[in-house]
């Protein structure tokens, strides 16, 4: 097989199937009652200081009236709090709790161990001209948005 067939092979695998096996690794056991999106929002409130909800939907990409409906079923689950700002009563402010924080540290492991996977057997050097690739995929879909 040349060079760009295993490239494309390799690409449309990856693409057809990199959310199916995070969430068949991460949502399971006690995290099986969210699904992929959810973690993806308890990915963008983070384990660091409150944010609102306007900053979250950004992230995610989503408007903030979908992203309300996510939270509310989060909150409802014990995965998230909310709380008003103390500055601008009109802000919602959210965090994970501790079920979402450990939520959290288990999707982040997932991703730790999937770029270490990718690295293994490459030197700097070849991790850089990784970089580089994935950066020019990158900017091409940039293009076409």
């Amino acid at each position: 097989m040349d060079l760009y067939n295993q490239l494309n092979e390799m690409l449309v695998h990856l693409f057809n199937h990199t959310l199916k096996i995070e969430e068949q690794s991460v949502i399971r056991g006690e995290f099986k009652d969210i699904s992929i999106n959810d973690m993806h929002v308890i990915e963008a409130i983070g384990v660091d200081s409150p944010r609102n909800m306007s900053a979250i939907a950004k992230l995610v990409g989503v408007t903030v009236g979908t992203l309300t409906i996510a939270v509310n079923n989060l909150v409802k689950k014990g995965y998230v709090t909310r709380m008003r700002s103390e500055k601008d009563r009109r802000v919602v402010l959210v965090s994970l709790s501790d079920k979402g924080k450990t939520a959290y540290q288990k999707h982040e492991q997932f991703h730790l161990e999937m770029v270490q996977a990718m690295r293994q057997g490459l030197n700097e050097e070849q991790c850089q001209i990784l970089i580089q690739a994935m950066k020019n995929l990158q900017s091409y879909f940039k293009t076409l948005q």
